[in-house]
């Protein structure tokens, strides 16, 4: 099963309600933002697996941290992000770019930037939760995280074409134009159902009405 796949059987009822409630702000803009972040965090984490070190220190975390129990019980991060490795989490991912990247999910969105911060502050131990099932999954003792991370990249950009984009911002200099480049980036993918768009690539996962 796919990574968002994976993530999209939790994110929806309830524990979206819950994040609403956390970030005090609507289902839809919710939903909104989760599909903008969970390309964001996946991205990221590719980026940094994407060299050999990079990858050996991911598959160490997953092991050392993450057993994948997170992903049944998301609510357990929706309520305390931080005693999940939360911040710890997004700054490995992000680094010095994580200021940025939360501005700009925050102007795509419609959230102020601390409830961007807060969001994926929250999805960060719960994509790690995701990430490490979905490697032992695999069956074979040899699969590594960065292995699974470069199938679901390669995956999200089948279904929204141009989604690469977010990775390579990824690549630039941490400076405030990473801001503008997401939101302008996210502007024009994050469609309605029938559109397209980033929100599509995340499928029925948000259900019915609340779906983006």
């Amino acid at each position: 099963m796919a990574l968002l796949d994976m993530l999209g059987q939790q994110l929806q009822g309830n524990t979206l309600t819950q994040i609403s409630q956390q970030l005090g702000t609507d289902e839809g803009t919710t939903a909104k933002a989760v599909s903008l972040a969970l390309p964001m965090l996946v991205s990221g984490l590719a980026r940094n697996a994407s060299t050999d070190q990079g990858a050996a220190a991911l598959d160490q975390a997953l092991t050392r941290d993450h057993d994948g129990s997170l992903l049944d019980a998301p609510h357990r991060a929706v309520a305390d992000p931080m005693a999940f490795g939360g911040g710890g989490i997004l700054g490995h991912i992000f680094g010095q770019r994580q200021a940025p990247v939360e501005q700009g999910v925050a102007k795509a969105t419609g959230l102020d930037p601390q409830g961007a911060g807060k969001l994926l502050m929250i999805l960060a131990p719960i994509v790690m939760a995701a990430l490490a099932r979905a490697r032992s999954n695999q069956g074979t003792a040899n699969t590594s995280a960065g292995s699974v991370l470069q199938r679901e990249k390669s995956n999200m950009e089948r279904q929204v074409p141009g989604l690469g984009g977010l990775a390579s911002i990824l690549d630039r200099d941490g400076d405030g134009q990473i801001a503008d480049d997401i939101a302008n980036l996210a502007a024009g993918r994050l469609g309605g159902a029938g559109g397209g768009g980033l929100g599509s690539i995340l499928g029925g996962m948000l259900g019915g009405d609340k779906r983006v």
